[in-house]
């Protein structure tokens, strides 16, 4: 008989993309194969988007592990950023799983960052054998800003606290920082968090105001052509956008007490040397008299292409083992 831990379903589910794959959690490191990414708006639910990807590979696993990028308090789940919602307990019986874990998708990324390889992550400050140490904040921006923290080492075992931190309201530092958090605040009832703008539509938002323009450019695009160096505004935008970003980790690693930030999500493995050169550790470190404190937070950035993937086998496979 087959070993179901072998052949599991893991998801990784956001507001822009669903990914899967296969993964065998027998050993201590997930290992991935098959795996697809499919545009949730293709999918009028995540039932459909998971049949999808099974009759397209062809098989039927009995464990499956979920991330999914909202709160995880019950039985009822309902995507931040997508129209998609679910029982959990209607989801396993459709899908006929044994066994079915759903987890935060940034619970999920910190306890990928426990599983990355050293060529897995990109160090910013702090020698490699630093960027263990706990109280860990993993922070990222994507579709949205995810936050979370990781509590205790390798001797005594980590846990995960699963947070909502990337909806706390934005503390704008600088007149330009205003304008745009009062532009954003005038489109969404009010309140501009810091998800609003750091994530990808808020790219396009930064982008928006600087360029005195009502259409939103992709930030995709906006990415490259700040990379790239001709657009004068999209190099403002992306540079507003490290600012904004090293206020917010330095903010969340304050409140943590984190003695270490992994950097996870979709957008800033892109444009790692920019980040250097921006003045984001300038704002990390700009806290006033905990200056000196945060000087000692090591920091690195996951550049592996599917963290949540292996955080989801990761909680499917510690649930096996409890």
């Amino acid at each position: 008989m087959t070993d179901p831990r072998s052949n599991a379903l893991v998801a990784d589910i956001g507001g822009t993309n669903a990914r899967f794959a296969l993964a065998d959690i027998r050993g201590p490191q997930p290992v991935l194969r098959d795996a697809k990414t499919l545009p949730t708006v293709a999918y009028a639910t995540l039932q459909h988007a998971v049949e999808s990807y099974l009759a397209d590979v062809g098989v039927q696993p009995e464990i499956a592990s979920f991330a999914v990028a909202c709160p995880v308090t019950g039985d009822d789940i309902r995507l931040t950023n997508r129209a998609w919602a679910f029982s959990q307990s209607e989801l396993q019986s459709v899908l006929g799983f044994r066994e079915q874990v759903v987890i935060n998708d940034f619970g999920a990324a910190a306890l990928a960052t426990l599983a990355m390889a050293e060529d897995d992550r990109v160090v910013l400050h702090g020698s490699p054998d630093q960027q263990r140490r706990g109280p860990m904040t993993v922070i990222g921006p994507g579709t949205g800003l995810g936050v979370a923290l990781l509590v205790g080492d390798d001797a005594r075992g980590w846990q995960v606290v699963e947070t909502e931190g990337g909806h706390v309201s934005f503390a704008p530092q600088v007149e330009e920082e205003q304008r745009i958090a009062d532009w954003v605040a005038a489109r969404h009832h009010g309140r501009c968090s810091n998800e609003r703008l750091l994530s990808g539509t808020g790219l396009s938002y930064i982008d928006a105001v600087l360029g005195n323009r009502e259409h939103l450019r992709d930030p995709a695009d906006i990415v490259a052509a700040a990379m790239e160096g001709h657009d004068v505004i999209a190099r403002r935008t992306l540079a507003r956008f490290c600012s904004i970003f090293g206020s917010v980790v330095g903010d969340a690693a304050l409140i943590h007490g984190a003695k270490t930030v992994a950097i996870a999500g979709g957008i800033i493995p892109r444009f790692i040397p920019y980040l250097r050169a921006s003045a984001f550790r300038e704002r990390f470190l700009a806290k006033g008299r905990f200056a000196t404190y945060l000087e000692s937070v090591a920091m690195h950035v996951i550049t592996h292409d599917a963290p949540g993937l292996i955080g989801a086998a990761t909680a499917l496979r510690q649930r096996l083992e409890d």
